[in-house]
């Protein structure tokens, strides 16, 4: 047996993440309290966006990426909704363009000031109403300009074009249950979901069809996550029938039976999954973990491999990831994350070592 067997090659295998010094977090923000799985965070080159406790109504904390340290309570914030902000989403491309969902029904575009907020900002660029209950998943078209989809707790998923606040399609009776997580390709031709129904779906919105389908993708009754990655297949979080948490890697072409599958442990908390079409790796944070579990994809069996384990002594609530725009390559920074603790935003710096 040749010792190339016993190890793998990969370059990834040694990544490690470093927590910033003190000084470079974010401290006492009030996080949201709302029982929502999403990352309440979103990141990009200019701005963290962090979606903040609010008396009457929801809204955010928008901070330019340099002011680190204590906020002070008076900051001002977005504070257009009038129900709590569930999911926000900064657009690819336009760093001063952000999108949030909100319980009170609407989804809201809004326009940051170049230096970020001087006063609290009320006036939304646009306001898109369609959904008949609280909209929970915002997110943009990666290649196309303006276009944003909605997924809300009416189970209907509404594309929208930005630019004219006019619907482009509505995807109703696709889905019969309530939707956890939508996910664009990476060309943005098709869409996959994870429904409550225990199924993901491939969706072509052109055509508005469900273009795969699999059932009971995971066995368990809690939420699942399902995520493009480059190459077309998909990778999905969730639940076996014992509530052990479980990753698996499907084939779009063939949704039979996984091309591998692998249970974690028995914790309570949904994964979110976090993916880098680079390196082909793929970050999985738990939500009240104090972990973040990296596994590489490959092309050969069994693919999906485990890397190693980022732990630190605080639970996350949430967790924001940054482009790759944003990051210091020079210093073999391959990902940096944004981790909400209940009074702070803690930037975590993946590193790839070099000689």
């Amino acid at each position: 047996m040749s010792f190339r067997k016993v190890v793998r090659q990969s370059k990834f295998r040694h990544v490690f993440g470093q927590p910033v010094k003190t000084e470079q977090c974010y401290d006492d923000i009030r996080v949201s309290r709302v029982t929502w799985d999403s990352t309440f965070c979103a990141v990009n080159p200019s701005f963290v966006a962090i979606i903040v406790e609010a008396s009457g109504g929801g809204a955010f904390l928008v901070l330019p990426l340099h002011k680190t340290g204590r906020i002070d309570k008076s900051y001002p914030t977005v504070c257009g909704h009038t129900g709590p902000v569930l999911d926000i989403d900064w657009c690819p491309h336009n760093d001063h363009v952000i999108a949030s969902g909100s319980e009170d029904c609407t989804v809201m575009v809004w326009q940051i000031p170049e230096n970020g907020l001087s006063q609290p900002l009320t006036e939304p660029v646009v306001v898109l109403e369609g959904h008949s209950k609280r909209v929970g998943i915002v997110t943009w078209h990666p290649t196309a300009r303006n276009v944003l989809l909605s997924a809300g707790c009416d189970n209907v998923v509404l594309i929208w074009n930005v630019g004219t606040a006019e619907e482009l399609y509505r995807l109703d009776g696709l889905h019969p249950d309530l939707i956890y997580s939508v996910s664009w390709s990476r060309d943005g031709s098709r869409f996959c979901t994870a429904c409550k129904d225990k199924s993901i779906r491939v969706i072509d919105p052109r055509r508005g069809t469900v273009v795969a389908e699999k059932e009971r993708a995971h066995e368990g009754a809690r939420p699942m996550r399902a995520i493009f990655l480059a190459d077309g297949k998909i990778f999905t979080t969730g639940f076996s029938r014992m509530s052990e948490r479980q990753l698996a890697l499907w084939d779009t072409e063939n949704l039979e039976e996984p091309m591998g599958m692998q249970e974690l442990d028995s914790s309570n908390g949904a994964l979110l999954p976090f993916y880098d079409p680079d390196t082909n790796v793929v970050y999985v944070c738990g939500k009240g973990d104090s972990s973040i579990r990296y596994f590489e994809i490959t092309e050969e069996p069994p693919y999906i491999h485990f890397l190693n384990t980022f732990t630190s002594k605080e639970p996350q609530r949430g967790m924001g990831w940054m482009p790759k725009r944003g990051l210091d390559v020079s210093k073999c920074e391959i990902a940096r994350f944004y981790k909400l603790h209940e009074r702070k935003c803690e930037p975590i710096i993946m590193t790839v070592p070099r000689k």
